[in-house]
């Protein structure tokens, strides 16, 4: 009975299609619960799927090559994808610097190493480049810990386009190299071919892909169908020169990098990468994992598993210390590079998996290839947090002198609370430009709606601006709909009650009616048109299923706007808010623009701000005081209102921050601009946060 079921999901398509998607369903949040990375979980599923555990899926089975393949591609051209052209653009001298060295070092160090324990050149050379590359998965946490702008991470992203096109070039050489008799005529050769074909996709993709764009406006289906096009056109080109598939997918992601942008067509493409075919691909690779060659290598090839993740280790730290001689960087600049490059997941898998494909380096090397991604996928996190942490303070230190509260967001043109405006006033704090401020406030619901407009209504006032009410129309094609007449009548009832609660607090008040056949697509672009300072938005839960598959309008106006964003739960009216918590994990620009929007919301009637930071009992005292002090030098110059800082231990954050909310009217929580098909993408904590207040609470967004 076992032997057929097994037999049947390995020459099933279906049904190994739907193992599939539960294992990669399941398994990846199970092992983030436990601290280690979700693509762990997949490959540990592919070892207990696989021929080592119960046989339900084939490594060789025509539907695991296939799957396997297209998310190998698919991881490529994603990794080519998310690098920040501009900031490499920001500091191409310094990350081609850097670049080249955390290339040289580790390649060297991994040709010695293989050549020691007696490889040929070629396989050495290709061990070499394994190590070379490197993967960004600390990009995440250093975005969190609000130290992205810092050059020495800037200088390690950008370093990231050097490093994976020069290894996939030596892996594309030593394959060729190994499939035929070599000579310099031949490699020459290679090389030229190379040199064009790459020239071809970066410069005529790009090309194609601007073209199109243009031509087909707002059609996303469309785009992404040609984005995939592109992706495939460069992995079968990239064939076709006898060159490994993953080189022309990363060159494909990028040549669109710039054409997609931070698009909607680049979240769906992502999303359909991470949640599918990437996925896939682990799983695959944890087919092919040999369990008893595996441990046998961790026994018999101790010492060559010892080297290699050793050596990775220290050239990558001294090709860190090269940047830090050459650029004059702080330990701290340094050791969040050195944590930023160890990761060896993306690159260093596919490019091993072609190496063995094509009988390059055994299945030993691959092994180790294994323990080298587990080892740095797992400790290369956790060392960016720590590094990052202290880079975060020291950055923060370095400008809180410089920083006010009082409207001086330069870096943030037209987006930011006070707009660009000829007509300056100077006072003895800060120079604060004069602006009209407005508040756009998305009506729809009339339980809701005298809250919001009132809060908009406290804020307009308080900065002698205006709010805007708005209220979206959707329709499709036939403006003689019956139903969009209905929706229009509907709209002006809402909105001729929206301005009279607007003048009732004495701020100027606007109606807008919007038709659009996107409710996001009419908030956003109507919040863009009005130049918009400010979003006020009501609270709805997305528990229906079709939030939960696409996201609600919430997640979808915080992905969209272009100005920050303040989504409420109002338990009372806003004048009889007087107590207002402001919970904060670490310090940073986008940390600071919330405390801007507490003041501003406290100055409309008199509250008391409380700032409260929740340590746990394992960090440092020192960082603790560092972060305090900060906070303290930032209060101190707000003198409009009542505001304190509070400093807490306690391992568990949700539950401190729960316990004083209690003694609070309001909280208000920060949320990053990122968006998931499960809903609006904040912290673990404020997402927690959100489902167990029981006060009232405001999620601000900060714009991208």
């Amino acid at each position: 009975m076992g032997h057929y079921l097994s037999s049947s999901f390995q020459t099933n398509p279906l049904l190994t299609f739907t193992l599939l998607l539960l294992v990669a369903l399941t398994l990846p949040p199970i092992f983030e619960r436990i601290k280690l990375p979700g693509l762990v979980g997949l490959l540990f599923a592919g070892v207990i799927l696989g021929s080592n555990g119960l046989g339900l899926l084939d490594a060789k089975s025509e539907t695991m090559k296939l799957l396997s393949d297209i998310g190998k591609i698919y991881l490529m051209f994603v990794a080519g994808l998310e690098i920040d052209l501009e900031e490499f653009r920001k500091t191409k001298e310094r990350s081609l610097g850097f670049g080249f060295a955390t290339f040289a070092v580790p390649l060297i160090f991994g040709t010695a190493i293989a050549r020691f324990f007696g490889m040929g050149w070629n396989a050495s050379i290709l061990v070499g480049s394994l190590l070379a590359s490197h993967t960004l998965l600390g990009y995440p946490i250093v975005k969190r810990l609000g130290v992205v702008a810092d050059e020495a991470v800037t200088v390690t992203i950008g370093a990231t386009i050097f490093t994976d096109i020069a290894a996939l070039l030596v892996l594309a050489v030593c394959i060729s190299i190994h499939g035929g008799e070599f000579s310099t005529a031949s490699l020459i050769v290679q090389l030229v071919t190379l040199g064009i074909y790459a020239a071809i996709v970066l410069v005529g993709f790009d090309w194609a892909g601007r073209k199109y764009f243009r031509h087909t406006g707002d059609e996303e289906s469309n785009q992404f169908l040609f984005i995939l096009l592109a992706v495939f056109l460069a992995s079968v080109g990239a064939q076709i020169i006898n060159v490994d598939q993953i080189v022309g997918a990363f060159l494909a992601g990028l040549a669109v990098n710039d054409v997609v942008g931070r698009s909607p067509v680049e979240e769906k493409i992502e999303f359909v990468g991470s949640t599918l075919f990437i996925p896939f691909f682990f799983v695959g690779m944890g087919l092919l994992l040999d369990v008893p060659g595996f441990i046998d290598t961790l026994t018999t090839e101790l010492p060559l598993t010892l080297g290699i993740v050793g050596g990775l280790l220290l050239s990558k730290f001294i090709a860190a210390a090269i940047a830090k001689l050459l650029y004059g960087y702080s330990w701290e600049r340094t050791l969040t590079m050195w944590s930023l490059s160890l990761p060896q997941v993306a690159a260093t898998l596919a490019a091993a998996l072609a190496g063995v494909n094509a009988g390059l380096i055994s299945d030993s090397v691959f092994n180790v290839v294994i323990v080298l991604m587990l080892v740095t996928a797992i400790a290369g996190p956790v060392l960016t947090t720590q590094f990052g942490r202290r880079l975060s303070i020291t950055t923060a230190v370095g400008s809180t002198q410089e920083y006010g509260l009082r409207g001086d967001r330069t870096d943030i043109p037209d987006s930011a609370f006070f707009e660009e405006n000829p007509a300056i006033i100077s006072t003895s704090q800060v120079v604060v430009p004069v602006t009209r401020f407005r508040v756009v406030v998305p009506v729809a619901n009339p339980a809701t709606e005298r809250n919001l407009i009132e809060m908009g209504a406290l804020l307009a006032r308080q900065q002698e601006g205006k709010v805007i009410s708005l209220s979206i129309a959707k329709a499709h094609v036939h403006m003689d709909d019956p139903e969009l007449k209905q929706t229009m009548d509907q709209s002006r009832k809402l909105l001729k009650e929206a301005v009279k609660v607007s003048k009732e607090f004495g701020a100027p008040g606007k109606s807008l009616i919007r038709i659009d056949d996107d409710v996001v697509h009419g908030i956003s672009r109507a919040a863009r048109e009005e130049r918009a300072n400010l979003i006020v938005m009501g609270w709805s839960r997305t528990n229906d299923l079709r939030s939960r598959l696409f996201g609600s309008v919430i997640d979808g106006v915080f992905w969209s706007a272009h100005c920050p964003i303040a989504v409420m739960r109002l338990l009372k009216e806003p004048v009889e808010i007087h107590q207002v918590l402001v919970p904060l994990k670490v310090l940073n620009a986008q940390a600071r623009l919330t405390i801007e929007f507490a003041r501003l919301f406290a100055e409309t009637n008199q509250a008391a701000i409380t700032i409260l930071h929740i340590s746990d009992r394992q960090t440092p005292s020192a960082e603790v005081k560092a972060l305090e002090t900060q906070l303290l030098n930032i209060t101190n110059k707000i003198e409009s209102v009542d505001i304190a800082v509070r400093i807490m231990r306690h391992d568990n954050a949700t539950e401190a921050i729960l316990t004083q909310a209690q003694n609070y009217d309001l909280v208000i929580l920060r949320s990053t601009r990122l968006r998931t098909a499960g809903g609006l993408a904040v912290s673990d904590v404020s997402d927690r946060l959100v489902r167990q207040l029981n006060s009232s609470f405001i999620l601000f967004g900060e714009p991208h």
